[in-house]
Parts: C-alpha cells; sequence; structure tokens
C-alpha cells in the first residue's frame, strides 16, 4: 500500500512541475499563438490535477472553458490578426527575455521556499449532507478553498494581461 501511496505522490509532484513548466512556456514563448497552446496544455494539467484531487466538477469546468473555449476564442481572434515579420518577430523574443527572463528562476526559488516552509493546513472531511449550502462551506469551513480560488483568479488575470498586452513604443 505504500508504494501506491508514493507512486500516487511523485506523479502528483510531476504533475505540478509540468503544470508549472508549461504555465513558465506560456509567458516565455515569442508566437502569441504557441502561448494560446500553452495555454490550453496549461489548462489540460490543471484538469488532471483537479481530478486527482477529486474535484470532477471544478475539472470539467476547467477543461470545458480553460483548456477549450477560451483558447478557441483566442485563435480566431489571432487568425484575423497580422503577421509579424521575422524582424518583429526577433524583437518580440528579445522583449520576452528581458521581461521575463528571470521567472524561471523566481519560481525555483518560491519552489525550494515553499519545500522548506511548513504551512499548517486544516483540511477537514467533506461536510455532512446537512450541511450542502456553498456560502456555508466556503466561508466557514473550507477557507483555504477560497485562497486557492483567489490565486488562480489572479494568475489568469495576469496571464491574460500579459498575453494581450501590448507595449506602447516611443513614435
Amino acid at each position: 500500500m505504500a508504494g501506491t501511496d508514493t507512486m500516487d505522490t511523485m506523479l502528483d509532484i510531476l504533475l505540478v512541475w509540468l503544470l508549472v513548466g508549461a504555465a513558465m512556456a506560456t509567458v516565455m514563448t515569442p508566437r502569441i499563438l504557441w502561448s494560446v497552446i500553452g495555454l490550453a496544455v496549461t489548462s489540460a494539467v490543471l484538469t488532471i490535477l483537479m481530478f486527482r484531487f477529486d474535484s470532477p466538477l471544478a475539472a470539467v469546468f476547467e477543461l470545458s472553458v480553460c483548456a477549450g473555449l477560451i483558447p478557441a476564442i483566442f485563435i480566431s481572434t489571432i487568425s484575423l490578426t497580422q503577421r509579424l515579420s521575422p524582424e518583429g518577430m526577433a524583437e518580440r523574443r528579445r522583449e520576452k527575455w528581458r521581461r521575463f527572463g528571470l521567472l524561471p528562476v523566481l519560481v525555483i526559488l518560491v519552489g525550494v521556499a515553499l519545500m522548506q516552509v511548513h504551512i499548517p493546513l486544516d483540511f477537514v472531511a467533506p461536510p455532512a449532507a446537512k450541511e450542502t449550502d456553498v456560502r456555508n462551506v466556503l466561508w466557514h469551513v473550507r477557507h483555504i478553498d477560497l485562497v486557492g480560488q483567489i490565486a488562480i483568479l489572479l494568475g489568469g488575470a495576469w496571464g491574460v494581461v500579459v498575453l494581450l498586452k501590448e507595449r506602447k513604443r516611443a513614435a
């Protein structure tokens, strides 16, 4: 039995690293189309993690909306835009590396720091059948879920800003 738990834990850690790697590749690539594909891959890996952590409803929404609908909208929008010249692509690549070149180092440092710090989490069993009011469960029983939802929303907003923001060029 212990071998199975170890394998499950190792798979979860591998999936988290894959998630972080896909998210960093999404931000670092110079082509917007590859960024959208990276966003879909990131969402697909997050979906797998949600299924593994027994959150099938959240996983289905993540897969259908974040890995399906949003990339489809982005790709259709990209198809309506003009392609960059090779010089423009080289400039975009240099700009991305200048802006986000330290991101991999920062992610690794934060990951190592988080592995060194013990954060006590009060995980509780799912509420009894009488406690099915979602508001009551989230606000009074599952505080850590709210922190996770806020982090995912802020991360998603930051990702959209990074993907769609154009820097103002000096005239």
